[in-house]
């Protein structure tokens, strides 16, 4: 196991991020360097909502679903390198560059996402990120998000 190895549950992520059932995309963080990287996990499943229409006959998870995740775990790393989030501060997605879709994910996967800070200026990450599914590539992005008072 890693030395950064440590095991942040879905309760404590709602801690971190404002999303809720059935936007929360991230399940559990498995290993964690403030200020560094995140990997976290979504294990997939067909009761999610968005099959009922992506695709019937052939569930596929959106590919914009995966980039948020992405930017959910990204949001998370920057939050919890801080300690918390105000009750007034909100992390936006702000931008995305260099998206590639490799795999398609379908129900029973289990996606891994990879994301490492790349910089941090006045209160703006970027981060590259990339989701797996045992081992390939599904999805990667360079994300950026920002810190707002609301």
């Amino acid at each position: 196991m890693s030395e950064h190895a440590v095991s942040i549950d879905v309760r404590e992520i709602m801690r971190y991020l404002p999303h809720r059932y059935p936007f929360l995309l991230v399940d559990r963080v498995t290993e964690f360097e403030a200020n560094t990287r995140i990997k976290a996990l979504k294990n997939v499943t067909i009761n999610e909502p968005f099959f009922a229409g992506h695709f019937e006959q052939y569930p596929v998870m959106p590919g914009v679903l995966i980039i948020e995740a992405l930017a959910q775990a990204a949001g998370i790393l920057a939050i919890k390198s801080q300690g918390e989030r105000a009750e007034n501060e909100l992390y936006f997605f702000v931008g995305i560059d260099n998206a590639r879709f490799k795999r398609q994910v379908v129900p029973g996967d289990q996606l891994v996402f990879e994301v490492e800070q790349m910089a941090l200026k006045r209160g703006i990450g970027k981060y590259s990120a990339r989701a797996l599914v045992d081992g390939q590539v599904a999805c990667e992005a360079e994300i950026m998000c920002a810190k707002r008072e609301v």
